[in-house]
Formats: C-alpha cells, sequence, structure tokens
C-alpha cells in the first residue's frame, strides 16, 4: 500500500470539499439535506468525517451531479435501493481506477 492509498481516519470539511471539486457550503449543505452524513465535530466544532461519510458523499455526488437526480430523487433512491446505488457507485470507482491505470501505461508507451 502506498502513501497516496492510505486512508486517514477524519477528513476536514474542506478536504473533503477538494476530493469533490465542490463548495464547502455544498458539503455543508448536503450534510444537512441527507441523513446518511454524520460527521463528528471536535472541541472547536469543526466537522470531521470519517471515511464511511466520504463514501455517502461518493454515492449522493454520483446520484445528483453524475445522474442529474434532484435532491428528493435522491433520497428516494437511497431509501429504496441503498445497496443497489451503493454497488453501482463502487463498480464505477473500480472502473475509475482502472481507466486511471490505463491511461498511465498509454502514457508510458
Amino acid at each position: 500500500m502506498t502513501n497516496k492509498d492510505t486512508l486517514k481516519l477524519y477528513y476536514s470539511i474542506g478536504e473533503v470539499a477538494k476530493l469533490f471539486n465542490v463548495n464547502a457550503s455544498l458539503i455543508r449543505f448536503w450534510e444537512k439535506e441527507f441523513d446518511i452524513i454524520k460527521p463528528q465535530k471536535n472541541k472547536k466544532g469543526d466537522r470531521q468525517f470519517t471515511q464511511q461519510d466520504v463514501d455517502n458523499f461518493h454515492i449522493i455526488y454520483h446520484l445528483v451531479k453524475e445522474r442529474g437526480f434532484t435532491l428528493q430523487g435522491a433520497k428516494d433512491k437511497l431509501k429504496d435501493n441503498a445497496q443497489d446505488v451503493t454497488d453501482n457507485t463502487e463498480i464505477i470507482k473500480s472502473l475509475d481506477k482502472l481507466k486511471t491505470f490505463l491511461l498511465e501505461i498509454k502514457s508510458q508507451l
């Protein structure tokens, strides 16, 4: 496992926003809208997102930004088919990693 693959225990709101290339305000908004996002807060009140929270953001981001769901539509999809959505998101993440790997190989040829 390389340093790039090491998972952190907690992510700040800025780190999460940067992962998805969105504003921190959108992360705060999604946190309020989706009950699957439950960050802890430190003594200063800063949000500390776990890897599970980040994974849930991946699902929300996929539904809302990539597939064009409304917020209510994404909530309904998560409520009705949470496991299917999670499985599909994992498949997409795996395919993205494979694509990146193949593009790296292509650039080395």
